[in-house]
């Protein structure tokens, strides 16, 4: 799988993780725990291989890409204060809710120029996606996020 394919199958992912936090009743918990620490953990890790490896390839590709880059960066940035957040917390506590919502909105917006304007530059700058995808599938699977877990 290409390293667009590949990311985008993660845009999907967490969608729908989203999608089922946001289907759960105030009384489930157990359940919100557990679907925000996978859509937290699944965004970290995301986040880390679009930083270490993809980030890097398209801004190196052309000078016109930085800015995208860098926006994209901050936007990571963000979303990695709101995850640590979410993972401090417990559901029930106030603003447990407001802040995965906030986060979905977030996430939904960078997804919207990841794949409107950052994937189609990485195609039309030639990368060796197919190469990259297999290097972003490997780190990911090698990644360890701590306190992800319930």
């Amino acid at each position: 799988m290409d390293a667009i394919e590949l990311l985008m199958q993660d845009h999907q992912t967490v969608k729908d993780l989203f999608e089922q936090y946001e289907g759960l009743s105030d009384r489930s918990l157990a359940s919100k725990r557990k679907l925000a620490l996978k859509i937290c953990e699944e965004l970290s890790k995301h986040a880390m291989a679009e930083e270490e490896i993809f980030y890097p390839a398209v801004r190196e590709a052309s000078r016109l890409n930085e800015d995208l880059i860098d926006e994209a960066i901050v936007e990571h940035a963000s979303a990695k204060e709101l995850i640590a957040q979410i993972v401090a917390m417990a559901p029930g506590e106030d603003l447990y809710d407001a802040k995965v919502k906030v986060l979905s909105r977030q996430i939904e917006q960078h997804v919207q120029e990841e794949e409107g304007e950052i994937f189609p530059r990485a195609r039309e700058a030639q990368l060796d996606l197919l190469a990259m995808g297999g290097q972003i599938a490997a780190r990911k699977a090698e990644m360890q996020v701590p306190g992800m877990q319930p």
